[in-house]
């Protein structure tokens, strides 16, 4: 006999499953089927094939030679059908794509993240969004080496020209030191009374954003004193603590490290520090990084 027509996958699994079990009734429960709707549904298969898959007597259900040689057939094409099914809900899951949003510290700043996260997962439900921490030794947290696909950054970026940004904060910079010293007394401090002390520094690989910690370019051309070199808020931290040299924060920062011990003062003649979400400038046209940075700037402005 010719295959004449095509037998629905529902139809092998049914059939599998009677064949595990022999028993109509546990077969039903298994498939979440009445088990009516079940003895039916095989019947109508055995038609379609023109033969009879199982023996019905009053011992029970048995296979019949036709039903024991479809059955290890039957089972591949479930196998088969089971991989399709993987595969094509990877593929889903790839076109829904992932974000990555990498950053070095946390943004804080008024929950910045929980507000674009609600907004961007109401209007993109499909794009999953994953945070990444990265450490400071890369000033573009994740940019450069494509582990991000935008980051919440210290402008200036190394290699500005590859990429684009929104502004998210401009805050002052203030000056971390420990409470107890001689600078400590005063509500102000000028940046010309900073020259002289040891600074905490970021790794060099952060280039220019280790420089704009440092104040290099209102130096006017003086070298600073490299007190230590840091690569995370608890070095910091300790750093402060220990005394091993002040350091320069962003407003937004400074409760991450005015633990005990450490205080903050604002500065005279220092430009603000800018804090911006970053994407590679090849980026700007995929759909999800767009929408990232449009949800951000609109969180950002109030709107």
């Amino acid at each position: 006999m010719g295959m004449t027509t095509d037998v629905h996958v529902r139809d092998l699994r049914y059939f599998v499953t009677v064949a595990d079990e022999l028993h109509f009734t546990r077969a039903a429960e298994r498939l979440y089927v009445s088990q009516p709707a079940l003895s039916k549904q095989v019947r109508a298969l055995e038609r379609q094939l023109g033969v009879a898959l199982f023996h019905r007597g009053p011992g029970g259900v048995t296979l019949t030679p036709a039903g024991t040689a479809l059955l290890p057939h039957a089972r591949r094409v479930l196998d088969a059908w089971t991989d399709g099914s993987a595969a094509l809900e990877s593929a889903r899951a790839a076109a829904r794509g992932t974000l990555v949003v990498g950053m070095s510290t946390s943004p804080g700043r008024g929950g910045l993240l929980p507000a674009i996260r609600s907004r961007f997962t109401a209007a993109h439900p499909d794009t999953v969004l994953r945070l990444r921490q990265v450490s400071w030794d890369d000033p573009t947290a994740g940019l450069a080496d494509g582990e991000a696909d935008v980051a919440f950054v210290w402008l200036p970026l190394p290699d500005t020209g590859r990429y684009d940004w929104v502004v998210v904060a401009e805050e002052p910079r203030l000056v971390a030191l420990p409470e107890r010293h001689r600078l400590a007394g005063h509500a102000e401090i000028d940046l010309a009374d900073l020259f002289e002390e040891p600074f905490l520094a970021l790794p060099p690989s952060a280039g220019p954003l280790r420089d704009h910690w440092l104040a290099m370019d209102e130096r006017a051309g003086r070298p600073p004193l490299i007190g230590a070199e840091i690569a995370g808020t608890e070095e910091t931290y300790e750093a402060l603590v220990a005394g091993l040299g002040v350091c320069l924060v962003a407003t937004g920062n400074a409760p991450l490290i005015t633990l005990g011990g450490v205080t903050t003062r604002p500065v005279r003649g220092l430009s603000p520090s800018r804090y911006a979400l970053a994407w590679r400038r090849e980026d700007g046209g995929r759909a999800a990084v767009r929408a990232y940075a449009e949800v951000c700037a609109r969180v950002v402005g109030g709107l």
